[in-house]
């Protein structure tokens, strides 16, 4: 990697993540830009809900929070913070934020970036009558602002890798002609946006990371190249591998090509290697021009959801659920427009304590009327309670229900969408989209690859013996990413067992569900996604597992023929 480069580091993977952690980033060691990823499509929801309440809301307050301690360390040790908090009004957390600078008597230059917000003109681009719409804006915002020396940047919806690709082109003054660097840039932002997880945390192999200590957060010493290090701050908990990077690099992608606002990095390019105790080189990233459109979170309301959970203890568990389903249905008195069911057997047999010899059955109603999914449907489960199977009882008494939304994405030409930094000093400048976007080259799914070889003798073992996975949600659909860690030959027999059709073998749930499957050789992985696996999404999805963070899991615990020299 070149010498001239910059460490970024970020301190949020989420809303909600560890408070402590802005500080502990910037008191830990040395940095010069400090990031924070606080939205997802969720907090969208979130966000919007709270603003609906209270109009000068909407951003993530626990940001502001950690300011307090923090704004003048960062200040004191020139670190610039570069943040997405602003949520859907990142000119109220800007206020708040210079309000606060004040009070401290800090001197920290604030500027914003919006122009993401586009529920205003939902209708006339197409988008129909959301609550929030926000598209998703590329790094020249970020980097004019820090070009203006601004302390503090905080945005509307950029995507993730946004803010390190802002920081790292103001540090090199890369142009949007700089599409190698840019891409690299990409994928480290993209390595680092969800905090600990590229440091260890969710990992398949987790027994192998020190957990003896909070885990560090992430940092990319991107070079003028684009190149990176992947690191972390010496002392802190978890461990940098080439195994964590790569999880991390298949969390929630689709095909080789990543689709950012400014630059198309192509993940089949990477190159990693290690570079010292808890130090990961990336390299060998190549770009192509970003898409001519803008990716837009879009979030709907729905409609009013309620549910109903009943614990079923000891024998007869399918009668009893049986029984309970026919007696509940015809006693409600208005049926909604959506009844699911769904019977949980965590039972065992002959089981030690009466948890363990228990089943979960769970009714879950969805109307666009609250009152046919209010009190009255789940108090008809208590007037129940004595006239059912033996055994009956309730996880919880009867409640009102509660709102609910969908996400779903909508594409918006980059050129209609007035992407505005606000600088420091009151400046509004108006960020022109990269003029060489077009229209994205489509990712194909592979076919599987050839038969498979003779791999010598067999064991029957669970497949996560010898192969990692990481797993995550996009909106309505999921993706698996599985690698293997022994070499070409375990890539090689990989690659040539984990057909569609395996997968599909392996997780019964997705049979009847369309799969593309991608390779990512230079990783030794494929990437799996699976279409419609979470219905409309995590907001809406009542799925055991709503966001699939445990179905890469589910594989890896799944009993295949591993060859024997496979296993250690």
């Amino acid at each position: 990697m070149a010498s001239d480069s910059v460490r970024i580091g970020n301190a949020s993977g989420f809303y909600g993540d560890r408070l402590s952690a802005v500080h502990e980033m910037l008191d830990g060691g040395s940095l010069d830009y400090l990031t924070g990823d606080y939205l997802a499509e969720l907090t969208m929801l979130i966000l919007g809900k709270d603003r609906l309440k209270d109009p000068s809301r909407g951003y993530a307050k626990t940001f502001l929070r950690q300011m307090e301690t923090s704004l003048g360390l960062a200040v004191d040790k020139n670190v610039q913070v570069v943040v997405n908090a602003g949520g859907l009004n990142p000119h109220g957390l800007a206020v708040a934020l210079r309000e606060l600078a004040e009070r401290l008597g800090v001197d920290a230059q604030v500027a914003f970036v919006n122009g993401d917000d586009l529920a205003p003109r939902a209708a006339e681009l197409g988008l129909g009558t959301p609550i929030t719409a926000n598209a998703y804006l590329g790094g020249f915002g970020i980097k004019a602002a820090l070009d203006r020396g601004a302390d503090v940047v905080v945005t509307g919806r950029v995507t993730d890798a946004s803010l390190t690709v802002g920081a790292a082109a103001s540090a090199f003054g890369w142009g949007y002609d700089d599409l190698d660097a840019i891409a690299g840039a990409v994928v480290a932002g993209h390595v680092i946006e969800c905090g600990t997880q590229a440091t260890g945390g969710n990992y398949s192999f987790f027994t192998e990371v020190p957990m003896d200590r909070p885990l560090g957060f992430p940092i990319a010493e991107v070079a003028a190249d684009g190149s990176s290090i992947i690191t972390k701050h010496d002392g802190t908990g978890g461990a940098v591998s080439v195994g964590t990077v790569t999880a991390q690099l298949l969390y929630e992608i689709q095909g080789p090509r990543y689709l950012n606002p400014d630059a198309t990095a192509l993940l089949d390019t990477i190159e990693l290697a290690p570079a010292g105790r808890d130090r990961v080189a990336i390299t060998g990233v190549r770009g192509e021009a970003p898409p001519k459109d803008l990716k837009v979170s879009l979030n709907h309301l729905a409609g009013t959801r309620n549910e109903v959970d009943v614990v079923i203890t000891g024998l007869d568990v399918e009668s009893k659920a049986a029984l309970f389903q026919k007696q509940f249905e015809a006693a409600l008195p208005t049926r909604p427009a959506e009844l699911t069911w769904e019977l949980s057997r965590l039972d065992r047999a002959d089981a030690d304590t009466q948890e363990q010899a228990s089943a979960l059955l769970r009714c879950v109603a969805r109307d666009t009327d609250p009152n046919a999914v209010g009190r009255s449907f789940s108090a008809t489960a208590v007037e129940l309670a004595l006239a059912s199977f033996p055994g009956f009882t309730l996880t919880s008494p009867p409640g009102n229900g509660a709102p609910y939304g969908v996400f779903e994405p909508g594409y918006v030409d980059a050129g209609l969408v007035e992407h505005r930094v606000n600088q420091p000093d009151g400046v509004s400048v108006l960020i022109e989209p990269s003029p060489l976007r077009a229209e994205p080259i489509r990712d194909v799914s592979v076919p599987d690859s050839g038969p498979v070889g003779d791999w010598g003798p067999t064991r029957r073992t669970p497949i996560g013996e010898i192969v990692g996975a990481r797993s995550g949600d996009k909106g309505g659909s999921a993706n698996i990413g599985v690698w293997a860690r022994g070499g070409a030959d375990e890539f090689e027999w990989l690659d040539t067992t984990m057909t569609v059709a395996k997968l599909k073998e392996l997780l019964p749930e997705i049979v009847d569900l369309t799969v593309h499957r991608y390779r990512l050789p230079h990783l030794q992985a494929l990437n799996f996604v699976i279409e419609g696996v979470l219905g409309r999404g995590v907001a809406e999805n009542v799925r055991f597992d709503p966001q699939a963070k445990g179905l890469g899991e589910w594989l890896r615990s799944r009993v295949v023929d591993v060859p024997e020299r496979f296993v250690r």
